[in-house]
């Protein structure tokens, strides 16, 4: 699973900084509790179930956390970029759950998985070639980084590179190797790259440059890159960022396809939300919800951060909506 730190800045930057969303308490920590904001109506009680779905973020709580390359600038030739940029344009969501479902549930390695959707996606096809030379793509220590690493290889393989993955671990470690050109590639996240150069450059309590939109994200990122040398590629519709998901059965009980929905028909006592203990006060979870849907839970569960408690008490139905992330397995068709 994951381990990259997600946003707490989004829609309702007059909540702002609290933190990152998953930066804080620990996992299970303090059971089930009411909420700050109270809930009048009945609510939708939870529906137990083995099929999650993501209700859609129709108002834009959530930045744009979409896939993208980034790239030491000495070696971004046009070749290589455009290679990279091959698999941006072979990446959705729908296509990065089920990548991520060969991996993580299905036990395939990143290398087999990243060839079989290359080879279904034609990723390697009319790639133009480049100067050729050594090339270090990084990965980051969770699987999904490191899938993206090995389509990365293969693109820029087809383009007459000699390749290597490897895998550094969290960004505090692999950025700077980005910029000195220790490795030359790595998968990024639009806006939680952008907010840590931000930060990185203007101090913890920087005021947030990414958005929701994802064209002003992307700006702000290049931008930010300019100034340390590093260049980014296209972003792909792939997103891997915060989301709020019901089981099939809820969402069908209850007819809910939006969060808005969910507003609408599910703010009462009999609805209990799930997340990481410090959900509540984050703009990207409870604390967004009632801001930007005027969404009131019955119940906040404090469980973990997108993990295997929240998506349990789904499941089994403890839960009735929880927070997940965009890209998981759980979230796979079949």
């Amino acid at each position: 699973m994951r381990a990259r730190t997600r946003l707490a800045v989004g829609a309702i930057g007059a909540l702002t900084a609290a933190g990152l969303l998953t930066g804080c308490g620990d996992a299970g920590s303090s059971g089930t509790d009411a909420p700050e904001q109270g809930a009048s109506g009945a609510g939708c009680a939870p529906v137990a179930g083995d099929k999650l779905v993501v209700l859609t973020d129709d108002k834009k709580l959530q930045n744009t956390d979409n896939v993208l390359p980034a790239i030491n600038t000495k070696a971004a030739t046009p070749q290589l970029v455009a290679a990279l940029d091959k698999v941006s344009a072979a990446l959705d969501t729908a296509k990065l759950i089920e990548l991520n479902r060969a991996v993580d549930i299905d036990r395939k390695t990143p290398q087999v998985a990243a060839k079989e959707f290359a080879d279904a996606n034609g990723v390697s096809q009319g790639v133009e070639k480049g100067p050729g030379g050594q090339v270090t793509v990084g990965a980051a220590n969770f699987s999904e980084s490191q899938l993206i690493a090995e389509l990365y290889k293969i693109a820029l393989t087809s383009a007459g590179y000699q390749v290597k993955v490897q895998t550094i671990g969290s960004r505090e470690l692999y950025e700077p190797a980005l910029e000195k050109g220790e490795i030359q590639v790595v998968p990024e996240y639009a806006a939680t790259m952008a907010e840590f150069l931000n930060t990185k450059a203007n101090g913890k309590d920087a005021k947030p440059v990414s958005s929701p939109e994802l064209d002003k994200t992307v700006s702000a990122l290049k931008a930010a890159g300019d100034k340390v040398g590093l260049t980014f590629g296209q972003p792909s519709q792939a997103q891997d960022q915060n989301a709020f998901a019901v089981t099939r059965a809820f969402a069908d009980k209850y007819q809910l396809a939006t969060l808005s929905d969910l507003a609408a028909k599910c703010s009462g006592k009999a609805t209990v939300l799930a997340g990481p203990p410090e959900c509540p006060q984050r703009p990207m979870c409870q604390a967004g919800l009632v801001q930007v849907y005027d969404f009131k839970a019955g119940s906040f569960s404090s469980l973990d951060a997108g993990g295997p408690q929240t998506k349990n008490a789904l499941k089994t139905g403890a839960a009735s909506v929880g927070l997940v992330l965009s890209s998981d397995a759980a979230l796979a068709a079949s």
